[in-house]
């Protein structure tokens, strides 16, 4: 049997071809003109990126900068599930403003001084795996889920992403897994009835670009790839539409030959202002479970973040970015005693590069995603603050067991010094503070819930009083 996703390749293939490109070119009409689906702005390892999603559309628009027109490029083509024309241009360093069919486009500020941060934003749509790997963190995958996403309530993203943009940040990251929609919905669930599902871009604009509008239209920002965005599960709309590099071939999850091309990326920096930098990992293929040493996984990742993290890197700060948190607990349903702790795939390629600590003394904080929760966890022992903003819409994960087991680590060798966490949906802020950031943890609607004071690879976090 020929897989899907290589089956599906020829079409692409075709487009570049003139003779056949009404193959896969989109259906048009006399009566109907290019629609702009979205908008919005990515930061990657060349720059500020801006890109168009269009509909109905054989070529790409153009994009005012600074008020003069310039043309933007092809990223990827219509095909039958991907219906829509993805265009891209870079915009310069120091451009001050940016529009796209008269509606403007956030460019990056010159002073940045508001982060806003979240993940997991997606509704889970998932029947249950025939098997589950012991040790597997994502437990709502193997015992199968179906949000209501039809009930703001019980998937609130929209309502998170207009919070972000009301709280204007000047720059966004999300920390990973967009799409969670992979399943059909049951018949007679009238919380998901009519939901897309599957890697298309019905389902990418249903689950992300359109709630997530508000957000894209306040700041540019930083992707990261969380595990729902590998290329067996939605690989193919991640590199047609978020991934900020340039699109290549074998790297675009076309091809069930080409996964292990397409499931690892190189990690890349985007400064921050101030000396500092956001160092963006791709932790999409990092399972729980152990890896072997000298395996694919663990070769590419060693080699990956020996070359990112290697001693010659900035002085000033490095906030990591990677979905998969190597220093946080995870709620564990078949054992409610006894959380998961910590990522092995990071932790084993981590602690061979850098010991105990898991990181060189210039990783001031790491942020990730993966657990559906809002999280802090600071160390005594030398680690950097942990912090997870997985809250942003998917079905929370079940409380971490209260009381907390005062002995547990998430890294052998490792002390707790405090945790936070809460499974309240909501995004966080970091705010430019003389000596660091203020870090603060918000609700759906914007009333905050916990604030730190991160500074020197240090965090101090306490909750909000009311």
């Amino acid at each position: 049997m020929v897989p899907a996703r290589t089956a599906r390749l020829g079409c692409r293939l075709a487009a570049s071809a003139l003779a056949l490109a009404a193959l896969c070119a989109p259906r048009t009409a006399d009566a109907q003109s290019p629609r702009l689906e979205a908008a919005y702005v990515v930061l990657g390892p060349q720059g500020a990126v801006a890109r168009a999603v269009l509909a109905q559309a054989n070529e790409c628009p153009a994009i005012s900068i600074d008020g003069a027109q310039q043309p933007m490029s092809v990223r990827a083509l219509p095909d039958a599930a991907f219906p829509v024309l993805v265009c891209e241009r870079m915009i310069p360093a120091g451009a001050r403003s940016a529009s796209l069919e008269s509606s403007p486009l956030p460019v990056p500020r010159p002073a940045l001084k508001a982060i806003a941060a979240f993940g997991d934003t997606g509704c889970h749509l998932k029947s249950a795996k025939t098997t589950a790997k012991e040790g597997d963190t994502d437990d709502d995958d193997a015992r199968g889920k179906f949000q209501d996403c039809n009930n703001p309530a019980l998937w609130p993203f929209a309502q998170v992403a207009q919070s972000v943009a009301d709280a204007k940040p000047d720059l966004v990251i999300h920390v990973g897994d967009y799409l969670y929609r992979e399943s059909a919905c049951p018949a007679g669930d009238a919380g998901c009835a009519r939901s897309p599902y599957g890697d298309d871009w019905p389902t990418w604009k249903a689950d992300f670009f359109a709630p997530a509008a508000p957000a894209l239209r306040a700041a540019p920002w930083i992707v990261v790839r969380g595990n729902h965005e590998s290329c067996d599960r939605a690989g193919q709309g991640w590199w047609r539409a978020l991934d900020p590099r340039p699109l290549a071939p074998h790297q675009d999850c076309n091809d069930v030959a080409d996964d292990d091309v397409g499931d690892y990326s190189a990690p890349y920096a985007v400064p921050i202002g101030n000396g500092e930098r956001v160092l963006v990992f791709d932790s999409s293929n990092a399972g729980n479970t152990p890896i072997r040493v000298g395996g694919i996984a663990y070769r590419t990742y060693r080699a990956q973040l020996a070359q990112a993290l290697a001693a010659s890197a900035p002085a000033a700060a490095t906030y990591f970015a990677a979905h998969h948190p190597p220093l946080a607990f995870a709620a564990n349903p078949r054992q409610p005693d006894s959380p998961y702790t910590g990522n092995a795939a990071l932790q084993a390629t981590l602690g061979a590069l850098f010991g105990g600590a898991l990181f060189p003394p210039s990783v001031a904080a790491v942020f990730s995603g993966h657990i559906h929760a809002f999280e802090a966890v600071t160390f005594t022992t030398g680690q950097p603050p942990q912090f997870v903003f997985g809250d942003g819409g998917t079905a929370t994960d079940e409380p971490l067991p209260d009381p907390f087991p005062p002995q547990l680590t998430p890294l052998p060798g490792a002390t707790v010094r405090d945790l936070r966490y809460t499974t309240r949906f909501g995004f966080a802020t970091l705010d430019r503070a003389e000596d660091g950031w203020t870090l603060t943890a918000y609700d759906v609607a914007g009333a905050p819930m916990e604030t730190c004071n991160l500074a020197k690879r240090q965090a101090a976090c306490k909750p909000i009083e009311r």
